[in-house]
C-alpha cells in the first residue's frame, strides 16, 4: 500500500434463526467473493446462527460502499430465496 492509499475496512454481522441459515447464505454469496477487484478483500464465515463478513479495501472509501452494496444486495437476494422456499 502506497503512502497516499488509505485502507477502509467494515464488518457487517448479520444474526439468523439457525446455524443452517447463516450457512446457506455464506454458500450463496461465496461465488461473489471469490472475484472481487484487485485491492479489496472479503472474508465471510458462519458462527452460532450469525453471518459475519469483513471487507477490507485500499481503493478508496466510495469503492469499499459500493462492494457493501452489492455484497448486502446479493445477500437480500439468497434471503429471499430461503424464504420463499421455507413457505412451499
Amino acid at each position: 500500500m502506497s503512502p497516499n492509499t488509505s485502507k477502509s475496512e467494515a464488518t457487517v454481522t448479520l444474526e439468523y434463526r439457525d446455524q443452517r441459515t447463516a450457512e446457506a447464505i455464506l454458500m450463496a454469496i461465496e461465488p461473489d467473493n471469490r472475484q472481487v477487484p484487485d485491492g479489496i478483500e472479503i472474508e465471510a464465515e458462519a458462527v452460532d446462527g450469525a453471518l459475519i463478513v469483513r471487507v477490507d479495501c485500499v481503493r478508496g472509501i466510495g469503492s469499499l460502499v459500493a462492494s457493501l452494496d452489492d455484497l448486502l444486495s446479493c445477500i437480500q437476494a439468497a434471503e429471499k430465496v430461503i424464504e420463499e422456499l421455507g413457505q412451499a
